[in-house]
């Protein structure tokens, strides 16, 4: 320290320097944290593979809705005004697609519209990020007439709106944060020069953290979220204030006992120099063990082990320049010492819990262990109640919940994958058996896919509709072969007359027409006998096997009239008008012929059909049967929506009935997942990948994620925690109880914050982030006041160990009760932020500072202490006064 007084001023100089080149030339960590601090998933969760699948087959598409709120139903003006709008915004550089609301299906209109018609949805798909999103989303205002209203949302939208809100919320943060420590430090040194020393110190700090932040960011990836600029604030000023007022007070004390201003400052800082860096490092390790999380936006929080870093260095360089230089006018106008004096409160405390140990400990009890046993973990992933309803973003959001749901602008996208085509007549039926089994799941409202485009069946595609269209073909077939008939009877009819006619003029035709008119009857005997055949056993292929051959005995009594015809032409004086008649005979033959080969070819058609359906090895199993030509026209077009990469994937839209926000959707996707594995089990589909996208999707790996996070990180916490502890204490019983009086208290604090926010104000659950920053910060924090008493304990306790914890008591309370209460106003400054994660982070942490420094520490910690005596430092022995050996 000497050494680093003697060059004070060019070290002082230096970090100022550093300060200065880090502020103007490091990247902007506010836009970092914009462009790379959103809810970043490891790239192995589902949600962020379904993305990358899409992206690889250039259908990596953001969307978005448009939603109109109109003043009356949908009408003609309406309808101008909403196309004009779809011809400006189909001019957007970035908009690949619209679906237009307005058309003539009403399956589509359902979809799109209220049932009053005065809320209509267009969605529009569009390219690139989230904030091209967002300047997308400002186009489209553009180009809506100025009296109409429409919002645009969409979760690109809403995560944009929530960075925008958390920037914002920063700014505020800082500066609520500037003047609460101003003011608290007014009130505790009674000076108007001390409250600058630390704002100055940690000010420059928390730049020189932010700078090199920013590169770590910039060029290595280092993790960041919206959060840790708000975090790296709080924490920095509010440690950062507790470690200086440490540093000032005992250099105040030394002052006041008589040392010069340089030998003030190194006995303060190897006094309590050595407890501030206990505390810090025991601050660092817990901040760096986040960076074992696998959840970047987590990992985002090891920044502030940076800023403790850092702080540590600012905190011996140039905090003493302002001790040596200012000495007692550091403390001007106050002439009174600064230092804390004996806290009666804790001496009482104190007093009472070594003499009644058990007492409180039931006290400690009462008050901590019904909010324990009521925590219920509920915890809220839905986004839209981080910001503010009066972004347009959750506007338009509410406005589609209320009138045609919020599940059919956010779908589930299930999303299959494979080396193989999925889109052919023979894998089809399954996807369409897949998409029925999805939409009988609770909480399902409907499935849209290539086999149902709109959520319903496509009933031609079944096999009991397609053999009931052949059952009315072969109805038709028999009543075609009936009409066929009562025209042969009347050619037979006809014939006999001019056979008879035909006998005085020429024996040869004559007989001919004989025998004409006995193969008719002999065709109409057997057409009979095919019409019975067809009504009693439906066999379509014999029938049509005998029609052909009818058909030939047709064409050969046509033959037959035609060569009569010829001779009667050559006897025309005998015979006059027959030949005439006749040709007309001959010609009704024909037609008849022509009906009956139609009635054949259709006959034929259907036993092709019913020939291919029973050859078919999905008609057993899917009841669904796609004919090769189906394939094509409208039927194709919808192929072509739902599949990608040539049909080797393919997509279903699974719209919920609850908002896909909410824990109930999060459930029902998961109910989803197992019906899928259980139904595409010896299908073409068993061995595709099948994963899942969307903002359910996506919450439902954020609470994966998050669950398994939390309990590695405080396992990982505690573990340093304690050998940390250990070597500071030499021993393994307190730093085990320190640690345990941390976990009460945390587990306290979040059940109050719980009691609060679901029970009070009727939220869906605490914000998912809310238990694992909370946990990290309140841990890494409370560890130092925890430390502050302990340590001067086990200083005391080298004689008579009641006495010692009383007289630690009384000289910490002070000292902790005003450190708990400036760090938990640092964090009261993130409130108004405007974020509700930030403001149940803060809740948490006032309510766990509050409650440690008022109730754990001076109730539980001595009562514990004294009762286990001797066994504190096991399994090492208790440090004794030299006199006392």
């Amino acid at each position: 320290m000497r050494t680093i007084i003697r060059f004070k001023w060019i070290i002082a100089i230096a970090v100022i320097l550093i300060a200065v080149g880090l502020t103007i030339f490091s990247p902007n960590l506010t836009q970092l944290a914009s462009d790379k601090g959103q809810t970043q998933l490891p790239e192995d969760a589902v949600s962020i593979r379904a993305s990358e699948i899409l992206e690889d087959a250039g259908e990596n598409s953001n969307s978005l809705s448009v939603v109109f709120e109109l003043d009356e139903a949908l009408n003609q003006d309406s309808e101008d005004m909403i196309q004009g709008v779809i011809d400006k915004v189909e001019q957007i550089d970035g908009v690949s697609e619209i679906t237009t609301p307005l058309t003539d299906n009403q399956e589509i209109q359902d979809q799109m519209m209220s049932e009053d018609k005065k809320t209509v949805m267009m969605p529009v798909t569009v390219e690139g990020s989230d904030e091209e999103a967002e300047r997308i989303s400002e186009e489209i205002y553009d180009a809506v007439p100025d009296d109409e209203t429409a919002y645009v949302t969409g979760a690109s939208l809403i995560n944009q709106d929530f960075a925008n809100t958390s920037e914002d919320g920063l700014k505020k943060t800082e500066l609520i944060t500037v003047f609460i420590i101003v003011a608290l430090l007014l009130i505790v040194f009674r000076s108007i020069v001390t409250p600058f020393v630390p704002l100055i110190t940690v000010g420059i700090t928390y730049l020189i953290s932010q700078g090199i932040l920013a590169i770590l960011v910039d060029t290595l990836d280092f993790p960041i979220s919206t959060f840790t600029q708000t975090f790296l604030v709080a924490i920095l000023f509010g440690i950062g204030t507790d470690y200086c007022i440490l540093l000032l007070s005992r250099f105040r004390e030394e002052l006041a006992n008589g040392h010069d201003k340089v030998e003030a400052t190194v006995t303060a800082y190897r006094t309590a120099g050595r407890t501030l860096f206990i505390s810090a490092i025991a601050v660092f390790v817990g901040f760096a063990s986040i960076f074992f999380a696998k959840f970047a936006i987590f990992q985002s929080a090891v920044g502030v082990a940076v800023g403790v870093a850092v702080l540590l260095i600012v905190l011996v360089t140039v905090l003493p320049l302002f001790m040596v230089t200012l000495g007692e006018k550091l403390f001007w106008p106050s002439k009174k010492a600064a230092s804390h004096g004996d806290n009666k409160l804790w001496h009482f405390l104190g007093r009472h819990s070594v003499a009644r140990p058990v007492l409180f400990l039931v006290i400690t009890a009462v008050i901590t262990v019904p909010f324990v046993l009521t925590y219920d973990e509920q915890v809220s992933f839905n986004s839209t109640e981080e910001i503010s309803s009066d972004y347009n973003s959750i506007k338009g959001l509410n406005a589609i919940g209320d009138a045609i749901g919020k599940g059919e602008a956010m779908p589930i996208q299930v999303v299959i994958n494979d080396d193989e085509n999925l889109t052919t007549a023979n894998t089809l039926p399954y996807l369409d058996n897949l998409s029925d089994a999805i939409s009988k799941i609770d909480g399902v409202e409907k499935v849209r896919t290539a086999t149902q485009p709109t959520g319903e069946k496509i009933d031609d595609l079944y096999v009991d509709s397609q053999t009931a269209q052949i059952a009315d073909g072969i109805n038709d077939a028999v009543d075609g072969i009936g009409e066929v008939q009562d025209g042969l009877t009347q050619v037979q009819d006809g014939l006999n007359q001019i056979s008879g006619q035909a006998g005085g003029a020429g024996s040869s035709s004559g007989g001919g027409l004989s025998d004409a008119t006995e193969g008719l009857g002999q065709v109409n005997t057997a057409l009979q006998q095919v019409t019975g055949q067809l009504q009693q056993t439906g066999n379509v292929q014999q029938a049509s096997a005998q029609l052909a051959g009818i058909s030939e005995q047709l064409a050969q009594i046509q033959t037959g009239l035609e060569q009569a015809d010829t001779q009667l032409q050559g006897q025309q004086e005998q015979v006059g008008t027959l030949t005439e008649t006749l040709q007309q005979l001959a010609d009704g033959v024909g037609s008849a012929n022509e009906g009956l080969t139609q009635v054949s070819d259709g006959l034929t058609t259907a036993s092709d059909t019913l020939r291919d359906i029973s050859d078919s090895e999905t008609v057993r199993e899917t009841g669904m049967y796609i004919p090769e030509d189906a394939l094509e026209g409208d039927f194709q077009e919808s192929i072509d929506t739902y599949a990608f990469r040539d049909g080797e994937g393919v997509t279903l839209d699974v719209v919920l009935n609850a908002d896909p926000y909410s824990e109930e959707a999060i459930q029902t996707l998961q109910t989803i997942k197992d019906r899928i594995d259980a139904e595409v089990k010896d299908t073409p589909y068993e061995n595709a990948e099948i994963v899942y996208g969307g903002v359910t999707s996506t919450n439902a790996d954020l609470e994966d994620l998050s669950t398994s996070d939390l309990s590695r990180t405080m396992v990982i916490m505690m573990v340093g925690l304690f050998i940390i502890l250990t070597l500071l204490f030499r021993s393994m019983v307190i730093p085990a109880y320190m640690i345990g009086s941390l976990l009460l208290t945390y587990y306290t604090a979040i059940s109050i914050t719980e009691l609060i926010f679901v029970n009070g104000l009727d939220y869906a659950g605490v914000s998912w982030a809310v238990p694992f920053f909370s946990f990290v910060i309140l841990i890494s924090l409370g560890v130092d006041y925890s430390i502050f008493l302990l340590d001067r304990f086990t200083e005391e306790a080298r004689g008579d160990l009641q006495a010692g914890m009383i007289h630690s008591m009384k000289k910490m309370g002070g000292v902790i009760i005003t450190a708990s209460i400036i760090l938990a106003g640092t964090f009261a400054a993130m409130m108004p932020s405007g974020v509700l994660t930030l403001l149940e982070v803060a809740t948490v942490i006032i309510i766990g500072l509050l409650l440690y420094g008022l109730v754990i520490l001076p109730l539980l910690i001595p009562a514990v202490a004294t009762t286990l005596g001797e066994l504190n430092w096991w399994p090492f022995k208790r440090k004794q006064r030299e006199e006392d050996k």
